[in-house]
C-alpha cells in the first residue's frame, strides 16, 4: 500500500507562488513505469488534471497552468513537486496528488491530463492522498 502526503498549501494573494510536495511513503518511484499527477477540485467544480509526470521525466501541464505551474520530481526521496507560480484567484482549491503504476501506464501523461476517462481525470490512478488547500486572494 502506498501512502501520498501532500504538503505546501496555503493563503497567498494573487501574483503570489507556491510550492506543493507529495512525499510517498515506500519506494513507490522504484517501479519501472508509472505516472504521477497533481489534480485539483474547487468548491462546487469537477476535479481536474493539472500536471502530470512518468518515470522518463517527461511532463504534461492543463493549459490553464502551462508556463506558471512546473512538475518535478526526486526520485531518490519519492517525492514529486508542483511549483506554482503567478498565482491567480482560479487556481483556489484542493490540490491533490496521485501516483499510478503498471496499470495505469495504459493512459499517458496526456490522457491524465487532456483526455479524461468517462470525464474523470485521474481515472486509473492507483493512489490518491489527501489533499492540501490553496487558496489565493485578489
Amino acid at each position: 500500500q502506498v501512502q501520498l502526503v501532500e504538503s505546501g498549501g496555503g493563503s497567498v494573494q494573487s501574483g503570489g507562488s507556491l510550492r506543493l510536495s507529495c512525499a510517498a511513503s515506500v519506494h513507490s518511484f522504484a517501479f519501472s513505469r508509472y505516472r504521477m499527477g497533481w489534480f485539483r477540485q474547487a468548491p462546487g467544480k469537477q476535479r481536474e488534471g493539472v500536471a502530470a509526470i512518468d518515470e522518463g521525466g517527461n511532463t504534461n501541464y492543463a493549459d490553464s497552468v502551462r508556463s506558471r505551474f512546473t512538475i518535478s520530481q526526486d526520485k531518490e526521496n519519492d517525492t514529486v513537486y508542483l511549483q506554482m507560480n503567478s498565482l491567480k484567484p482560479e487556481d483556489t482549491a484542493m490540490y491533490y496528488c496521485a501516483i499510478g503504476g503498471q496499470e495505469a501506464c495504459v493512459s499517458t501523461i496526456f490522457d491524465y491530463i487532456d483526455y479524461p476517462i468517462d470525464g474523470i481525470y485521474g481515472y486509473g490512478m492507483d493512489y490518491w492522498g489527501r489533499g492540501t488547500l490553496v487558496n489565493i486572494s485578489s
